[in-house]
Formats: C-alpha cells, sequence, structure tokens
C-alpha cells in the first residue's frame, strides 16, 4: 500500500510536508489552505502538488487516503472525526480534540472503523523522554513513586500564532493551559504505561493588560493563564505537571524535572542529566550508597556540547558570552546522542531535511504514521494514548475552576488486543 495524504493548515505543517514527501511509502502529497497566501507558499515550496481552497474541497475532490491535520488546535477533534468518517487514515497535531465528548467520539470511530488515527505528540521523542521511557522498563527506578514535568509557553511569544485567527484571535488566544496539556503529560505517561486516575489542580487567575485571559474576555470563559495539576496514577504514584502561559522566566518550552522510583531517579538540573540508581545487591534491605551518573553527554543535543566545550563558537546565532540561559539553548534545540543511537529505522530520504526545533521528533513522527498506515499496525501516541494524554488536562481545569477539588479521571482504556503494535528492529520503546 502506497500512502496519499492531504495535508491542511500549512504554517506549521509546511516542515512536515517535506518529510512526508520524502518518505519513500509516500507517492503523493496534496494541500488544503484557507489563506491564499498559505497556498501561494505551498505552490512555491511544491510546484507539482495538488492544492484545494478547503479542508471539504480536499476530501471531496483528491483521490487521498489520509490526511494531516496542522490547524488550530480546538479545530482538530471535529476534523479528525470528518476524516474518519471519510474512510480517510488520520495524523493530527496535538491535542486529539478540546472536549471529553470529541475524544470518546474519536476512539469510538477508530476501533469501529480500524482506521489508523495518530496524534503528533513530539516530546516523546525527546531525551529525557526516551531516556526515563528505557530506564524505568529495564528495571532501573523500582517501583515508581513521583515525577514533574511542564510546558513553559508564554502568551506574548505566542501573539503571531494565535493572530492567524484573525481579528478576534484574543478570544481563541486565552484557551485553558491544560487544554494543550499533552507535550508535559506524555512525556512521563509514555514512560510508565499507566493512566491517571484522580487530579487536584490550582489556576493563576491572570489580569495582564493583553485582556486574554477572564472570564468574560474569551471563548472558553478562562480565566487562568497557568495552572498546575497534580495527578495520582493508577500505579500509586504521584505526577506534578505544570501548563504556564504567563511566565517571564527563560527556560525551555517541555522538559521532565525529576522521575523518581523506590530504587533510582533521573534529575535534570539546568545542563546536567543525572541518573541516580541503588546497586542490585543493596535493594533488600542492605545499606549501600546510591550511584550517581552524569549521562548529559546522552541526553544534551550534539551541537550544543560542541559549543560549550569551544569547538563551535556560536548557536542558535548566540555566543557563551551572551549569557544566554543554559537551560534555554541546550534542551530544546538539536538532536542528542540517544536519538542517534535509533536513526538507522529512519528513510535515508530524510537526511538532510531540516526538521525545526522539536528535538529531531518530526522524523520519527513522520515515520511512525506513514508504516502504521502501510502495515496496518497501532501506532505509537494512538487514540487510546491521545486519550489517555488529553482527558486528565480537561478534568484538571474543571478542578482549577473548583478552587482545587479533587476529580475522578474517566478512562477510555487500553486499545483492542487484537491490533497488532508498530514495532521496529532496533528497539521497541513503547511496548515491553
Amino acid at each position: 500500500m502506497k500512502v496519499r495524504i492531504g495535508i491542511v493548515g500549512y504554517r506549521f505543517a509546511r516542515d512536515f510536508s517535506y518529510l512526508f514527501k520524502a518518505h519513500p511509502d509516500v507517492e503523493k502529497i496534496c494541500v488544503a489552505e484557507l489563506s491564499e497566501e498559505k497556498r501561494q507558499i505551498a505552490r512555491e515550496d511544491h510546484p507539482d502538488i495538488e492544492i484545494y481552497n478547503s479542508y471539504d474541497e480536499m476530501l471531496e475532490q483528491s483521490d487521498i487516503n489520509c490526511v494531516a491535520i496542522f490547524t488550530q488546535r480546538h479545530l482538530h477533534g471535529p476534523m479528525v472525526m470528518q476524516a474518519l468518517r471519510a474512510g480517510k487514515h488520520v495524523y493530527s497535531a496535538v491535542p486529539i480534540g478540546c472536549t471529553i465528548e470529541e475524544i470518546k467520539e474519536i476512539v469510538a470511530l477508530v476501533k469501529e472503523t480500524r482506521l489508523i488515527y495518530m496524534m503528533g505528540e513530539t516530546c516523546c521523542y525527546y531525551p529525557a523522554a526516551m531516556f526515563c521511557r528505557e530506564k524505568y522498563r529495564e528495571g532501573a527506578f523500582g517501583k515508581f513513586v513521583y515525577a514533574e514535568a511542564q510546558y513553559y509557553h508564554c502568551t506574548r511569544e505566542m501573539y503571531p500564532d494565535y493572530m492567524s485567527n484573525g481579528e478576534n484571535w484574543r478570544r481563541k488566544a486565552g484557551i485553558p493551559p491544560m487544554f494543550y496539556p499533552t507535550h508535559s503529560i506524555s512525556m512521563i505517561l509514555s514512560a510508565l504505561g499507566q493512566h491517571a486516575t484522580q487530579v487536584s489542580c490550582m489556576g493563576y487567575r491572570d489580569d495582564y493588560p493583553d485582556d486574554i485571559f477572564g472570564e468574560d474576555k474569551n471563548d472558553f470563559q478562562n480565566p487562568f493563564s497557568n495552572e498546575t495539576a497534580i495527578f495520582r496514577m493508577s500505579g500509586g504514584g504521584v505526577v506534578r505537571i505544570n501548563e504556564f502561559r504567563r511566565i517571564g522566566i527563560n527556560k525551555p518550552s517541555t522538559y521532565i524535572t525529576c522521575f523518581y522510583g523506590e530504587d533510582g531517579a533521573y534529575d535534570c538540573i539546568s545542563d546536567k542529566h543525572l541518573l541516580q540508581t541503588v546497586p542490585l545487591a543493596n535493594r533488600d534491605g542492605v545499606v549501600g550508597e546510591m550511584r550517581v551518573t552524569d549521562v548529559s553527554e546522552e541526553l544534551l543535543p550534539i551541537n550544543y556540547l560542541k559549543f560549550k566545550r569551544g569547538e563551535i563558537k556560536e548557536l542558535r546565532g548566540k555566543s557563551w558570552d551572551d549569557h544566554v540561559s543554559p537551560v534555554d539553548m541546550c534542551l530544546f534545540f538539536g538532536d542528542a546522542a540517544i536519538q542517534k543511537e535509533h536513526m538507522d529505522r529512519i528513510p535515508k530520504s530524510f537526511l538532510g531535511i531540516t526538521t525545526g526545533n522539536h528535538h529531531m521528533s518530526h522524523l520519527f513522527l513522520v515515520d511512525d504514521f506513514v508504516r502504521a498506515v502501510v502495515d496496518n499496525k497501532l501506532p505509537p501516541n494512538n487514540a487510546w494514548d491521545a486519550a489517555r494524554y488529553m482527558i486528565p488536562g480537561l478534568v484538571a481545569h474543571e478542578s482549577a475552576l473548583q478552587g482545587g477539588k479533587l476529580l475522578d479521571i474517566p478512562d477510555l482504556g487500553d486499545a483492542p488486543e487484537d491490533w497488532e503494535r508498530l514495532t521496529y528492529e532496533k528497539k521497541d520503546y513503547y511496548n515491553n
């Protein structure tokens, strides 16, 4: 089977369009875009592809068998359902949907049609997430106790993104932070293989003068620009997630602070990554020293390490003397050694394609989706995974509106056992 994919929303999709087109199992891409300006950019980027004026037009008139959705986040749910009902496999940027009802309907449609749905969650391929996933499943941490992750993205920095919503862009910009929690939640849950069962969340009531957050200022009746949630996991441990949109600090947008088990731990401190483990001989009540290993060389971007050692003089146009936060410079940009170990499964045709600043994750995500469609296998970040990454945030926001009340989180269960999962020759991060 060959993939014929229609891409909708060309602003963020532009980067992905080159990867989809370069994949050896993709025979065709086309683009649907409401903006004539963006349609023209797509024509210049890909002179040989079909361009449609709308999503509906592309679904009705093209011969595609897959759709990749990169529109504004609050539009994803209905567009995913429309594509599934039209018989198309679906890749969507995060999130899968913005209501529990949308997500339930998508999971039900995938189960009924056996079509592939995959959410493009970049952070599952961030170095720290890959590392914690590997070490936890090796048993290095023992029983899970506690973890922290966060997504820090100040609304001021996102003005240009939101302005694409038109004259009333502030009405959409006020979306609750916990309506976009998948970057932070996925890093922890993809390692654990557990789901959240309860949540208590507190929100920061925003009064910044850009008039974006407040009950009467946005389409979501949302007063919070920052939300902090404490989740109880199905295995008994606890996870803290921060989703902040009003923060005056220079940090990477997404990272794991810590991941703790009874017998070992991972810590991120500025540009230092530490693995701490109890020797096996000391786990049965025998007193012994904790082994601490600096694993920064494995998890930091390779170019940052060269920059830090003085092997290259500038990184992202900055020199070491510019006093730019090393946290910002090293935890988001470029590829790390842990990712290089698994590049063998990436198509050679991807080499040399610029893939943005999401830690090279786009390469893995595009290949995941295409292989899942071609092989008819369940991909990572499938509908059931996506539900477990998104629904906890939706319930967390409701908890914040109720002053932090402890609320139960509905779970849509595991993917059907009769659906074979996608695996890779070298290493399978998602299954034991």
